[in-house]
């Protein structure tokens, strides 16, 4: 959606701002010991992001981080294979705390307009159901960067001034106070999600260094299957309608008539829940049924990059946003299948996308062929 990349950009730009703060004593910073932290980051604000990220101090039984569920190397998803292989829903601060959706990769999202209908359907925002709309900071990965800390399903802190004072007393609070130097709270959580967000807008978290990005500039070569699948994913299959490189998304919402997941902690309290989607949101703020009845069921479209990466080929990852699928080829199948195999109902029959998956007709080996592609949108590809 070109239309919307200046706007963005321009908010983006006029966005951050510099805030001030008095000094607070300092508490050690718990780190994911699942995550690689080796990495420098490149400017102040995207040092700040980093640390905030990866810091388990900033919930409230000090025991979740944003990388706790956005795990670098999972492609910064959900990195868990036993919670990824039954809800894909991850506990949060809280024991017994569940929200109702598998964690979508925080990388590669630094690109979605603010959220908009651009005549046809909904565009941008970030979430699942595209409630950090962008509408307030002018940038919606920012604005989904600070919900986490204050979700009582996630990090749990009871308000924004406990979230800013856990950072003035870590040890990192002069690289705080130089990036966020006011003392206004408000403000300052602002300046938390920016610097978050200017993190997952840097080169760590959206590295461009697939195999992929590599056969690109001519440093790698495609395999046979791998090419085959590009060529299926750009025609016969039609991935790249909704999932169009560099960025593998066009950041619009559809309902795939995925089924229910039913080890979704949301599922198994209450059988009959039914994820709404866009269309909740759209609800919630306030839209009339004409706008919000034809969204329901519609989620984001993820991003491609990293769908494969995991510690190792046996390791169990979720896709979809409530993890119903197990692996690449199931989903693919899923796509190509969906209305011709034998698949469970729809969690939400209504306002399906019946036009670009179904029964795309491909072959077992055309199958193989995408995920083999899909293979080659890992990060850190070395030849």
């Amino acid at each position: 959606m070109n239309n919307a990349r200046p706007c963005v950009l321009a908010a983006c730009a006029a966005a951050f701002l510099q805030f001030g703060c008095e000094l607070a004593p300092t508490a050690p910073v718990s780190f994911d010991s699942s995550a690689d932290v080796s990495i420098a980051a490149v400017t102040p604000q995207q040092a700040l992001g980093r640390l905030l990220f990866f810091d388990k101090n900033l919930s409230l039984n000090n025991n979740q981080s944003c990388a706790t569920c956005h795990d670098p190397k999972w492609g910064f998803t959900g990195p868990d294979p036993m919670i990824n292989a039954h809800g894909a829903v991850y506990e949060g601060s809280i024991a017994g705390a569940f929200g109702d959706r598998k964690p979508p990769s925080s990388a590669y999202a630094g690109e979605s307009p603010i959220l908009y209908f651009d005549g046809t359907g909904w565009v941008g925002g970030s979430f699942w159901d595209g409630r950090a709309t962008g509408w307030t900071l002018g940038d919606p990965l920012a604005e989904q960067a600070k919900g986490p800390f204050l979700n009582p399903m996630e990090q749990a802190l009871p308000d924004m001034a406990t979230l800013v004072a856990l950072v003035a007393a870590s040890t990192y609070a002069d690289t705080f106070d130089a990036v966020c130097p006011d003392s206004d709270t408000p403000e300052r959580y602002n300046c938390i999600g920016r610097a978050i967000a200017a993190y997952e807008r840097s080169a760590e978290s959206s590295a461009f260094s697939s195999k992929f990005d590599a056969s690109l500039k001519g440093k790698a070569r495609l395999t046979g299957q791998e090419q085959l699948g590009y060529n299926l994913f750009l025609n016969k299959a039609k991935c790249a309608l909704c999932h169009p490189a560099p960025l593998f998304t066009d950041y619009t919402y559809d309902n795939l008539g995925m089924p229910s997941n039913p080890e979704n902690p949301a599922y198994v309290a209450d059988p009959s829940f039914r994820d709404p989607g866009l269309g909740g949101f759209l609800r919630a703020a306030g839209y009339s049924e004409d706008v919000w009845g034809i969204e329901l069921g519609k989620f984001k479209v993820p991003t491609l990059r990293n769908v494969d990466r995991r510690l190792s080929k046996s390791s169990i990852k979720a896709y979809g946003h409530n993890g119903y699928f197990k692996s690449l080829k199931e989903i693919v199948h899923f796509y190509n299948t969906r209305d011709v195999g034998s698949w469970p109902i729809p969690e939400t029959l209504a306002n399906m996308n019946d036009t670009e998956l179904g029964n795309l007709g491909l072959t077992v080996a055309e199958e193989s062929a995408i995920v083999a592609f899909l293979k080659t949108l890992s990060d850190g590809y070395v030849k």
